[in-house]
């Protein structure tokens, strides 16, 4: 005689276009318990945006209760007019092992008209084994690469003639920066298509600083190419401790007409000279493991590999 399985809570999942204050904190403390546990976060930095702000078009969200508690969560967008829905989900550590994960899966597989590209953060052995189970194959590779930093280590930024690198200057640059980024992103659909909304969501983030994120322009004022930077602090640390936080390459982006001029290296030397004179020991960024011209640009600047995201999707 055996012990009987011990019992798994009746689960429910409701499908919702907006998240009420207290549905998206309850998402975001579950998130930071996956975080904690995971090593790094399942739902990405727009996914966790989209958590408030009322009803976004193309998005939904998918809240896993069991037992009345929120123990599961996962994010459905379909904005792209070209690729099928991405999905992202997560499950709260503590409930794991009970096919809520499958089950969430399964849900965005229905949401999505059975055409789902579904995000695994960190490339965990669950997710791949997730992905597997749903009939999903690997379609994406995003890599996180890492570097030390200090000042005297990053050759002098060398622009192209004629151009200068300026501020941004929250209100006065949106619109240009924003029909710069489209341009300049044009092959990124996830990149390329920010818009106001989500350029006002990052302006109300804590780490936003106008003063990383850097503007290249020619002679007469039109803008060339960009580097954003932004900084992550450490868990739990003050506001002024620097150890332990990382500088990131957050976007730099170079019009289709100054690429080829050697503005995105020198856009990328001086974000990295000023998140290193800011004191931090280390700046990382992503880059599509498949576009080798820049993950070989990235290797000549010190970075390596840290970690691996992927993408995975069913088959079209």
């Amino acid at each position: 005689m055996t012990d009987a399985a011990p019992a798994v809570p009746p689960r429910s999942i409701q499908t919702l276009d907006a998240l009420t204050e207290e549905q998206a904190d309850a998402v975001l403390a579950l998130l930071a318990e996956a975080a904690r546990t995971d090593g790094q976060q399942a739902v990405s930095e727009q996914g966790r945006l989209q958590l408030r702000g009322g009803p976004r078009e193309g998005v939904r969200h998918l809240l896993l209760l069991a037992d009345g508690q929120l123990v599961g969560y996962a994010q459905l967008e379909d904005t792209d007019p070209v690729e099928a829905p991405a999905g992202e989900l997560v499950v709260h550590p503590g409930h794991r092992g009970h096919g809520h994960g499958r089950a969430l899966g399964t849900a965005l597989l229905a949401a999505s008209g059975k055409r789902l590209r579904v995000w695994a953060h960190g490339g965990h052995a669950a997710a791949r084994h997730l992905a597997q189970v749903l009939g999903l194959t690997l379609f994406r590779e995003l890599r996180q690469m890492r570097r030390p930093l200090s000042p005297d280590a990053i050759a002098e930024p060398a622009l192209p003639a004629g151009v200068t690198v300026r501020t941004f200057v929250p209100g006065q640059d949106d619109a240009e920066w924003l029909a710069a980024n489209a341009d300049a992103f044009a092959h990124h659909p996830e990149q390329g298509a920010l818009t106001q909304r989500d350029l006002d969501d990052r302006k109300a983030e804590p780490w936003f600083d106008p003063a990383g994120f850097f503007l290249a322009e020619n002679a007469e004022g039109e803008l060339l190419g960009f580097h954003w930077t932004k900084v992550h602090a450490a868990a739990g640390a003050p506001p002024d401790e620097v150890s332990g936080r990382l500088g990131e390459v957050y976007v730099v982006g170079v019009r289709p007409a100054a690429q080829g001029t050697g503005l995105g290296k020198a856009l990328t030397a001086i974000g990295l000279r000023h998140l290193a004179a800011a004191g931090l020991p280390t700046a990382m960024l992503y880059v599509d493991a498949d576009n080798k011209a820049a993950v070989s640009v990235y290797e000549r600047l010190g970075f390596a590999t840290h970690e691996t995201d992927l993408m995975y999707r069913t088959e079209t």
